[in-house]
């Protein structure tokens, strides 16, 4: 599988492309729970919610570009980085502890700047 999807009634289905070579457990993990139903709230600009998935470590870190995705270790939770968080010291987006950044939102991340709190689903790719 090289994306995955998030499924919301205002923004259709977004594709997420997969880091397949950098965090392949921790995909392999999160593909395995889909789909999955999600609420995520709001800390700066990344949206974050928990998700029932239990990831090691993998490639671990806590700064990121604008459009990725992470499953952050101390959640665990699924997070959507679209900009600047409380955490960042530059114009990069950082999760305040590490996490498994396991992809990219394709096309324009900043349509999630709408949501302060976004309901939606995970959902395999095709």
């Amino acid at each position: 599988m090289d994306y995955i999807l998030i499924e919301n009634s205002k923004i259709g289905k977004v594709k997420i492309k997969l880091y397949k070579e950098k965090t392949p457990r921790t995909i392999e993990k999160i593909v395995k729970a889909l789909p999955l139903d999600v609420t995520l709230s709001r800390w700066g600009d990344e949206l974050y919610g928990t998700i029932p998935v239990d990831a090691e470590p993998e490639n671990a870190q806590e700064e990121c570009e604008i459009g990725e995705v992470a499953y952050w270790l101390d959640g665990p939770a699924f997070c959507i980085m679209f900009g600047r968080t409380p955490a960042s010291r530059g114009p990069k987006p950082r999760l305040i502890s590490p996490g498994n950044v396991f992809g990219r939102v394709e096309g324009d991340p900043s349509v999630f700047k709408q949501f302060d709190t976004f309901k939606g689903k995970l959902l395999p790719g095709k």
